[in-house]
């Protein structure tokens, strides 16, 4: 079914103000493991040529990571995965934010599994739209 809405779904650019990678070590008898992740949701017919630059509080931004979604798809990035967002390692207990570029519209969503107290917690936010 065609959308014929007039409302713009998405958006270009996102911003994420608080990233922290927690701990990953367990505090829980479980398989659970902390870590953050970006979520982006490709919802159009062509591929999303992403751009996210990562900024610090005590150093430059890492600027220009090139990240792909797939037409018609989602895709999750893992931030404590190098290899999935360009090589760069975020070091776990280090403030950071994100700035997402994208070809075109798309949803961007963002997560935090804190496995480091006992009753364990999963943050999920939506992205700031810019």
């Amino acid at each position: 079914m065609e959308e014929k809405s007039n409302l713009k779904h998405g958006s270009k650019n996102w911003y994420v103000a608080d990233g922290w990678i927690p701990s990953k070590h367990e505090t829980i008898d479980s398989e659970l493991e902390g870590h953050e992740a970006l979520i982006i949701l490709n919802y159009q017919n062509v591929d999303a040529e992403i751009l996210l630059d990562i900024f610090f509080e005590d150093k430059e931004p890492i600027e220009n990571v090139k990240l792909k979604v797939p037409a018609r798809r989602v895709k999750c990035f893992r931030m404590d995965h190098p290899e999935e967002i360009g090589g760069v390692k975020i070091e776990r207990l280090t403030q950071y934010a994100l700035k997402i570029k994208s070809n075109i519209e798309v949803i961007v969503q963002f997560g935090r599994m804190d496995v480091t107290q006992p009753n364990l917690a999963y943050a999920c936010m939506i992205a700031m739209p810019g």
